[in-house]
């Protein structure tokens, strides 16, 4: 797609890869509809560009919040893509998490997801050659120890852009699917960093994640994976899992360590 002057919906716009992907795509001329929970963070992107960006504070799991943002959509004269970037993460054995906490998560990374995107359909469908493009994660395809929850909401968000593209495929909407790495941001507390550290695992930058997430918007692939060795990772347990049950099994004693502190 062309970004300069496309109309983008970012939702998750107020922190970590979001705000540096709405910087970015501010930079390459888009005009943006920004999403998030948090006003001030969405308010500073205003003041830096009033003249391109539009915000609306807004809680997604909410039938209000998603009706709140479809009609600032529709205010905002239609769209040419929609980014969906908001989630959050929970770093601990399945079995210490709070029932109520992996439904919130599985709430906001998924339902909302899907809900979001069926009610501004209609709008993306009137525009030419327009973008829907899901934020996902290396564990949408691999199934990490300490990430339970996490894992099964972006497994279940890699599918739904499988899907919705199968849909979609006689149409002009284009559904992509990008899978970062582990990124530094507020959402990957200090024990994932301190655990990716001493088991030598890469942690990119949010600009790295956002510059490579305006390339996927630009080009013409469907799926889009960011990191090495994460890529052939994810190659490897989509063909020999048991390889990676392996591999992963040895770092289990760290990983538990971490998202189990004292146990």
């Amino acid at each position: 797609m062309e970004i300069r002057d496309s109309r983008i919906l970012l939702t998750g716009a107020s922190g970590g890869i979001g705000l540096e992907l709405a910087r970015q795509l501010l930079e390459s001329g888009a005009r943006l509809l920004v999403v998030g929970r948090h006003g001030p963070a969405l308010q500073a992107l205003v003041q830096r560009r009033p003249d391109r960006v539009q915000a609306v504070v807004a809680d997604l799991t909410t039938a209000q919040g998603r009706a709140a943002v479809a009609d600032a959509a529709r205010d905002f004269g239609g769209l040419d893509a929609l980014v969906n970037a908001a989630g959050v993460n929970d770093f601990a054995w399945l079995e210490q998490q709070d029932e109520d906490a992996i439904a919130a998560l599985l709430q906001l990374n998924v339902t909302a997801t899907l809900q979001l995107t069926h009610r501004l359909l209609p709008l993306l469908r009137r525009s030419r050659g327009a973008v829907i493009a899901n934020v996902g994660s290396t564990f949408g395809s691999i199934g990490y120890p300490g990430f339970a929850a996490y894992c099964a909401s972006k497994f279940a968000i890699r599918g739904f852009s499988q899907a919705l593209r199968r849909e979609l495929a006689d149409t002009g909407i284009r559904v992509l699917y990008v899978a970062p790495r582990a990124t530094r941001t507020a959402m990957n507390g200090a024990a994932v960093t301190r655990m990716n550290e001493q088991l030598g695992v890469a942690m990119d930058d949010p600009a790295v994640v956002a510059a490579c997430i305006v390339r996927a918007l630009r080009g013409g692939r469907d799926e889009v994976y960011l990191g090495w060795p994460e890529k052939l990772f994810v190659r490897l347990n989509a063909l020999w899992p048991r390889l990676v049950d392996r591999a992963l099994r040895r770092q289990l004693p760290v990983v538990r360590g971490f998202a189990r502190p004292g146990a």
